[in-house]
């Protein structure tokens, strides 16, 4: 009885005290476009007009887009000539990392961008990546490398090689940093949702996503917390100087939220929220490619902590799994309390999940079943933590990355 009461005080919590993580309001926000000097168009910025464009013309910064790529071949057509076709009225140019590749991504790229035109495509490899460092940081500091050898390049786009983007995309990304003075903007692509492993785990991969990193709280200036989605990023320049990115997080798995935490330590602000334009076209049509893409960074997650696996596992148990086992087992016992405290936290849980599944589109009543998700994520995340010490943790495309620290 007191475990299900205690599971229905935990969601009451949620609905009201982590940062209203179930809204799915926290969109892109829509500053005015650059004016002289890279100032917000009618800003009235004397310092934002010296060095301006001539004649008071809005001014829109250089933009390098830095795409990692490892044997991306199968999804580069459906993403790369989206970047090929970004109506941004600045300067803006494009590097893909090929990372080792063997299905002739570096190829296919040239090619993509001889067939559909747009910004200057340079593709460059890297070689293996060094002791320390993982493949994808290691492609995009080559790539930042790269872009750095054009010393008025202001932005860097981080964007994976699964993402399309609207032809708008790159402009409203910056003209959102430029309004809102922000270093880092960075928008969680919409997933693929077409299979039915991809309705059931996808849309609530976001929501415990959130759930974690609550977008109100990264998006707050003296906030600690600090996320980002890498998929999509939009870096100032000298904030990545500034917080040593990538360098400072070299070795992260969960890279994203390292470089979001480097440039908010680093004094830097950043803004997450969801996409409307950005979409991953990745496909997972199976659960075994699903639970390899949440089990291969799930226990870096927790630090690679047991006591905060067994933390976590239990706190799963309480809050997703406790709701339907107390109301059946209240039903079958005739015990009202029981039931009622039971079938109160599953209708909250149902409630906090509806806004993402409208979001994807999907029907809500896949709300209810949230608890056999959340039991597919607590079995991955121990899995996570057995590859681990089997020395098969944070595997992905043929490398296989040690907890920081831990002896070679």
């Amino acid at each position: 009885m007191w475990t299900a009461v205690g599971s229905l005080a935990a969601w009451v919590w949620l609905l009201l005290g982590q940062g209203f993580f179930w809204r799915t309001d926290v969109r892109l926000p829509r500053g005015d476009a650059p004016g002289p000097g890279g100032a917000p168009a009618g800003s009235g910025d004397a310092a934002g007009t010296a060095g301006g464009a001539p004649g008071g013309e809005e001014y829109w910064p250089s933009v390098a887009v830095v795409v990692p790529a490892r044997d991306e071949a199968a999804v580069l057509p459906m993403s790369l000539p989206s970047l090929l076709a970004q109506d941004y009225p600045g300067p803006v140019e494009i590097f893909l990392v090929d990372d080792g590749s063997t299905d002739g991504t570096g190829k296919l790229a040239r090619a993509l961008a001889e067939e559909h035109g747009g910004p200057p495509l340079t593709v460059d490899s890297p070689g293996e990546p060094p002791p320390g460092w993982t493949g994808k940081l290691w492609a995009v500091r080559h790539g930042m490398t790269l872009a750095a050898a054009r010393p008025d390049t202001e932005y860097l786009l981080l964007t994976d090689a699964d993402i399309a983007h609207e032809p708008d995309s790159l402009r409203e990304l910056v003209r959102a940093a430029r309004g809102s003075g922000l270093d880092v903007v960075s928008q969680m692509a919409r997933l693929r949702v077409v299979t039915v492993w991809e309705r059931l785990i996808v849309p609530a991969f976001v929501y415990f996503f959130a759930q974690l990193y609550p977008f109100r709280w990264v998006n707050r200036a003296g906030a600690r917390t600090a996320a980002a989605a890498g998929g999509c990023v939009l870096l100032r320049r000298e904030a990545a100087e500034r917080a040593r990115v990538p360098e400072a997080i070299r070795h992260a798995v969960i890279d994203d939220v390292a470089l979001a935490r480097a440039v908010k330590r680093s004094g830097g602000r950043i803004w997450l929220g969801l996409a409307d334009r950005v979409d991953s076209v990745r496909p997972y049509p199976r659960l075994g490619e699903l639970w390899r893409m949440v089990s291969r960074s799930a226990y870096a997650q927790l630090r690679h902590h047991p006591l905060l696996l067994v933390a976590t596992v239990a706190g799963l148990a309480l809050v997703y799994l406790v709701p339907p086992a107390a109301l059946c087992a209240g039903l079958v016992e005739g015990r009202p309390g029981l039931w009622a405290a039971g079938g109160g936290a599953w209708a909250l849980m149902a409630a906090t999940y509806v806004p993402m599944l409208r979001y994807y589109r999907q029907t809500l009543w896949l709300a209810p079943l949230l608890p056999v998700t959340a039991l597919l994520y607590l079995l991955m995340t121990v899995d996570s933590a057995v590859r681990h010490y089997q020395g098969r943790g944070a595997a992905w495309k043929g490398r296989t990355y040690a907890r920081p620290g831990a002896a070679p």
